[in-house]
């Protein structure tokens, strides 16, 4: 079982940032995948980045890509994501989510992901 727990949210105006925690703990967390998904009110969540175990390698969606950076300690058990630039469409609830395996086809699909954090809300104001 591995348990996640987000944190960093908060209101910001457009053009500032944010940083993003998102510690994970149980048996096996450090081995896992961890990505960032948000979800707008009405809308489908969506895939924001993701990261390997080791860090050596990220993915990010192609609306973020350039303004924001994942990134992890695994000696802390956390991942983080750095959002600069932020724009009102950034507004959402930030979840970290967890999976085994690297698979760039897979990484964007929420239902490959097998733990869910409760979420953080990022509001950024115009």
């Amino acid at each position: 079982q591995v348990q996640l727990v987000e944190s960093g949210g908060g209101l910001v105006q457009a053009g500032g940032s944010l940083k993003l925690s998102c510690v994970v703990s149980g048996r096996t967390g450090t081995t896992y995948v961890v990505a960032w998904f948000r979800q707008a009110p009405g809308k489908e969540r969506e895939f924001v980045a993701a990261i390997n175990w080791s860090g050596s390698r990220d993915h990010y969606a192609d609306s973020v890509k350039g303004r924001f950076t994942i990134s992890r300690d695994n000696a802390k058990n956390t991942v983080w994501l750095q959002m600069n630039s932020l724009k009102p469409e950034d507004t959402a609830v930030y979840f970290c989510a967890a999976r085994s395996n690297w698979v760039v086809g897979e990484l964007a699909l929420t239902a490959e992901y097998d733990y869910w954090g409760q979420g953080t809300q990022v509001t950024v104001s115009s």
